[in-house]
């Protein structure tokens, strides 16, 4: 692995999306930037996705990453937050295709693994392994922004990349 991979861990939402960017600098997995994006109920379905978009692209261009990372659309019991999600993934996707970089998909299950070693872990616990595994500025996060990032470490913890290319399985 190169000595700067970074990437751009997104999970995925219409409501909230979190957003990280990572980077393994010798070997060690560093947080350079994250944030929750939540865009305005009282806004158009399609402003909301210009509003995902936009904050996006505004992360690419300002830190430049190499590879998305993201998590697979699971089935939801309510088809409308389904479709909803849907939606806001297709931005996700078309934004990051715009700017050439590879994706990586991984299942809720694969993240839980990659981060605390159990695929049954709660949301409590994925966020207390985030905390341990990586050093973050001390403020209020919301738990979209925390999956981020784990999403970022199982990327970087299981993707094997070569100096411009990726090797591993690509979306």
């Amino acid at each position: 692995m190169p000595n700067n991979m970074r990437v751009l861990a997104i999970d995925p939402g219409y409501d909230r999306l979190g957003i990280a960017i990572l980077e393994k600098q010798n070997g060690k997995e560093i947080a350079l930037f994250s944030m929750c994006v939540t865009t305005d109920k009282k806004q158009t379905a399609s402003e909301r996705l210009a509003h995902i978009g936009g904050e996006i692209k505004k992360v690419i261009a300002e830190w430049k990453p190499e590879v998305l990372a993201t998590e697979t659309l699971f089935l939801f019991s309510n088809q409308k937050t389904a479709f909803r999600v849907a939606e806001a993934r297709g931005v996700i996707l078309y934004e990051t295709a715009c700017a050439g970089l590879s994706v990586f998909e991984y299942t809720p299950l694969q993240i839980k693994i990659a981060v605390t070693g159990y695929g049954r872990s709660d949301k409590t616990q994925v966020t207390e392994m985030v905390r341990k595994l990586i050093a973050l500025p001390p403020r209020k996060r919301l738990d979209d922004e925390y999956d981020a990032i784990a999403i970022g470490l199982t990327c970087l913890a299981t993707e094997k990349f070569s100096t411009g290319s990726v090797l591993a399985k690509k979306y």
